[in-house]
């Protein structure tokens, strides 16, 4: 069997494809997975430090203003979407690959629609509550299309009903346990108050959590983990510094990234973060009650999409960033703490959101689209 993915542009894209690969590669001994992501692209990091064969297209996305510089970078887009396509139309000849899954971002459109035309089988993965452009171009000529989030379907022309497969989420965030995280952090007895912005950090959520522990941070009761991102840390410090913070406290934990997620997941009581749809899976898989607060910059406003899906469900809070502040934010956390009843339903009801088996889901829709053909 040779599967081969096509996805990337954001590690959103990226690493549900690694996740679902190396489930694979657990289960099928004598499997072969190729990848084809953008030259450049952060796909042509990640998938080759997972052992997995890389190939390289170029291709641009459009930019959705006017303005000059737009229009001159979607002239060089038009030019390498009919180039991409020519050598996505080469690679899959000279791979012949058994099928074709797409995890999304633009790289995997001229990936897909060549497969297509060369009568190789496609199937699509769908993180987002509302699908991205190259899901909704590609969906209806898929052999199959595979959601995280039911919401998804109405914003699709199918020719057949999807399957919920959830998204991939890392066993090690799976199988984590709470109590062994927080003796393991040495936090035993207290509210764990855990949040991130993202890799590269996000400064209206840096700045609003930065104000809401210099309110809070001398309740001993609690302990903050906080990751500022590659680029928000100093800013971060000196705003804590500004606010007389006491930076040796005990109870603080501020770091310019979180590796040990599994870890400080399953320790935390209350998560504040972005609504990207792993970090969304992530969340109900552990069953944390969240403070969401969606990025409005990426595409369609998708993250807001995503954090309704479980604010619905009564699993989370809400903060959309126009209305951010470290006093609502304090204020509404503060709230959550103060009721414990209200955070057990809120846990309860995450979990019953998650879904932990979707790595075997995808695998399972992929040897049936295999065995049709």
């Amino acid at each position: 069997m040779h599967i081969l993915f096509a996805g990337g542009g954001t590690a959103g894209h990226i690493n549900p494809a690694l996740a679902v690969a190396g489930y694979i590669r657990n289960v099928e001994k004598d499997v072969k997975i190729s990848y084809i992501g953008k030259e450049g692209g952060l796909e042509a990091t990640l998938v080759p430090e997972a052992g997995i064969d890389f190939y390289s297209i170029k291709v641009d996305g459009f930019k959705r203003s006017f303005s000059p510089s737009s229009i001159r970078k979607n002239i060089v887009a038009a030019k390498r979407a009919i180039t991409a396509s020519f050598a996505a139309r080469k690679i899959l000849k000279e791979l012949n690959p058994d099928i074709v899954m797409g995890t999304g971002g633009y790289v995997s459109g001229p990936v897909l629609r060549e497969a297509h035309k060369l009568g190789i089988p496609t199937v699509i993965h769908e993180q987002n509550a509302f699908p991205g452009v190259t899901t909704k171009m590609l969906s209806d000529n898929a052999d199959r299309v595979m959601l995280a989030m039911p919401e998804a379907e109405k914003h699709l022309k199918l020719k057949s009903a999807p399957v919920i497969t959830g998204n991939p989420v890392r066993e090690t965030v799976i199988h984590a346990n709470p109590v062994e995280s927080k003796r393991k952090l040495g936090i035993e007895n207290k509210t764990v108050i855990l949040s991130f912005g993202g890799s590269l950090g996000a400064r209206p959520l840096n700045e609003a959590v930065c104000s809401f522990i210099a309110d809070n941070y001398k309740n001993k009761d609690l302990f903050f983990i906080h990751s500022t991102g590659k680029a928000g840390y100093d800013d971060c410090i000196a705003e804590l510094k500004e606010k007389g913070v006491d930076l040796g406290a005990e109870n603080l934990d501020i770091r310019r990234y979180i590796s040990d997620m599994d870890v400080c997941m399953a320790a935390a009581d209350i998560v504040i973060c972005r609504a990207g749809a792993i970090t969304l899976s992530e969340l109900t898989v552990c069953g944390k009650p969240a403070v969401l607060i969606p990025s409005p910059y990426v595409a369609e406003n998708h993250q807001y999409h995503n954090a309704m899906t479980l604010v619905n469900a009564s699993a989370a809070e809400i903060s959309e960033e126009k209305d951010l502040s470290g006093k609502a934010l304090s204020d509404k956390v503060n709230k959550m703490i103060a009721d414990k009843n209200t955070l057990k339903t809120m846990s309860a009801n995450a979990k019953k959101c998650a879904i932990s088996d979707a790595n075997a889901r995808i695998y399972n829709v992929i040897k049936e689209v295999l065995l049709e053909k």
